[in-house]
């Protein structure tokens, strides 16, 4: 199941009744919960999992050299040629997310490498042996978008041999104080060393406990690019510090959304949008559709 909206601005995954009717359907459910998993996974298992007393038999971490390489510090130019030393560095990144996943969160997981034309085979090879032989975790290469269904096949089998129905490790107790909550992702999830509130927040938080809204769930919004609240703390960051700019209650949803760092909680189009490449010629074929 593909679900919305993205991670970074909302929860990131679909409905309980999408997910609950998967499962009663269809022998497997594979679900969705981005961007990464420090935003979709824990919003997924916090939050949805929680309230619909669901729990994951395993999690994908989904993963590709480009992304790795540019966390360790690879121009965008120049993320399309091989360079293992920048992807080692920037698999930093992906460490934080596998530990966060099996260790905080109690999960089996499984890294699946999704494939990319410009990735070299020796970049997959170091990843593999990365995953397997230093983070304890099992891992396969996807190449569905080259070879469709049987570019799965691995992930598939590999995915299959970890299923367990050990319980979630919630990050935060069930009726926690929504500023203890934040403390308790930002710091056990991020690795921050600590949260401030701004004088927006902290009235808004007094005005949502007044009003009986102190004990929802927390649904953070952040940048994807890091760990952190600043798109330019790349790999691994520590010892930063958060800052709430503002609290949003969604009551119909039932939690509370904490706005942190410079946001956009409506998505925008990029400078170049898709739209611009798209054309139809004068037989109606289209062309530019990415």
């Amino acid at each position: 199941i593909h679900g919305g909206p993205f991670a970074n601005i909302a929860h990131g995954c679909n409905s309980v009744i999408a997910t609950k009717l998967a499962m009663k359907l269809g022998d497997y459910v594979v679900t969705e919960a981005g961007f990464g998993a420090d935003l979709g996974a824990e919003k997924f298992l916090d939050i949805k999992c929680r309230m619909a007393d669901i729990a994951p038999s395993a999690v994908v971490v989904v993963a590709t050299v480009r992304a790795l390489k540019h966390h360790g510090g690879c121009p965008k130019a120049d993320l399309g040629t091989p360079d293992v030393a920048l992807l080692q560095k920037g698999a930093e990144n992906l460490r934080r997310h596998v530990e966060n996943m099996r260790d905080a969160f109690g999960m089996p997981v499984c890294v699946a490498i999704n494939a990319f034309p410009t990735d070299s085979a020796e970049e997959h090879a170091f990843l593999r042996d990365y995953c397997e032989n230093q983070l304890g975790v099992p891992c396969a290469l996807s190449e569905v978008f080259a070879k469709g269904g049987a570019g799965g096949i691995e992930l598939a089998e590999k995915v299959l041999s970890i299923l367990d129905g050990r319980p979630v490790h919630y990050t935060y107790e069930s009726g926690a104080p929504v500023a203890e909550a934040i403390r308790a992702v930002c710091k056990t999830v991020y690795h921050a060393a600590d949260v401030t509130f701004s004088a927006q927040a902290a009235k808004t938080l007094a005005e949502l406990e007044k009003n009986g809204f102190g004990n929802l769930p927390v649904c953070i919004a952040k940048t994807q690019y890091s760990f952190s609240d600043d798109a330019s703390l790349l790999a691994a960051p520590e010892g930063f510090t958060m800052t709430v700019r503002d609290l949003r209650l969604s009551a119909g949803a039932g939690f509370v959304v904490a706005v942190m760092g410079s946001i956009m909680t409506m998505p925008g189009l990029p400078k170049a949008p898709a739209a611009l490449n798209i054309d139809v010629d004068e037989n109606g074929v289209i062309s530019g559709l990415f």
